[in-house]
């Protein structure tokens, strides 16, 4: 039996969604909040990596519930509340649906989406510090969305990513991203809200891209400049990273053919 949970998490406090044992991570708690619920380890599988200090409203998981528990029936909204129990408030668990057994979290998606939050106000605002980034200089709302249209369809995105320890023949491959659709929006309140859709996203690939459409807003390049970036295929090229913790993994794609199954 294998099940598919939708997460949401304030990452402020982990280090980040990828295992790690020395220190707090989504995943290790997840795993651990599992394991105790179910008397012996569960391994999940997630859509997608998030850094240190990312956060997430779609977050997707799947795991297979040990071979002992698929005797008796497994009732999704106890073990949603058990985890809650478990994990919460700064991991909850906000449903759980039995999936094919051939779903996976990673492969199965069709595509992922990300918002990042720029507080544009002349101070910074204490209660929305974890969840946006606070720019104090004057941005060009609309050379922004100029750039951020260069970006979208198919291409070799090292220039907006992390280089991989791969040789140059993967890493050429590795870095290849299409992404389906790009947008700013004025969320009023001094708060701007990029919206990011893409197969797949490589590692540091939105915060590079924020960044660099926020030099953009401020003047350090122009909205053209963005092709050329790309072509280069150099992160030296491209502009800043965006500090992670205004950055949400949104949600997840999947198609209908993984549709939730009766538990």
């Amino acid at each position: 039996m294998k099940l598919k949970a939708t997460v949401a998490y304030n990452g402020s406090g982990f280090h980040g969604f990828a295992p790690n044992n020395d220190v707090p991570t989504i995943t290790g708690a997840i795993e651990d909040a599992l394991a105790v619920i179910f008397g012996e380890p569960v391994t999940i599988t997630g859509a997608g990596r998030t850094d240190k200090g990312v956060h997430a409203r779609g977050q997707v998981i799947s795991f297979d519930v040990p071979e002992m528990i698929r005797k008796n029936r497994v009732e999704s909204s106890k073990l949603e509340r058990s985890l809650n129990g478990l994990c919460g408030p700064g991991i909850v668990v906000r449903d759980i649906v039995r999936v094919p057994d051939d779903f996976h979290a990673r492969f199965s998606a069709k595509w992922r989406r990300y918002r990042y939050q720029v507080l544009t106000s002349r101070q910074p605002d204490p209660l929305r510090a974890h969840g946006a980034w606070h720019v104090w200089e004057p941005l060009d709302l609309e050379a922004m969305r100029a750039a951020a249209q260069h970006l979208v369809g198919e291409h070799d995105f090292s220039s907006f990513c992390r280089r991989p320890k791969v040789d140059d023949d993967a890493h050429e491959k590795l870095m290849v991203r299409t992404v389906l659709s790009t947008e700013w929006v004025d969320a009023g309140d001094d708060l701007l809200e990029f919206w990011i859709q893409a197969t797949a996203f490589c590692h540091q690939m939105v915060r590079s891209i924020v960044g660099t459409l926020v030099n953009v807003g401020a003047g350090d390049f122009a909205p053209d400049d963005i092709p050329a970036m790309i072509r280069a295929k150099n992160r030296k090229q491209a502009g800043d990273v965006a500090p992670p913790h205004g950055l949400t993994f949104w949600e997840v794609y999947y198609p209908p053919a993984d549709a939730p199954q009766p538990s």
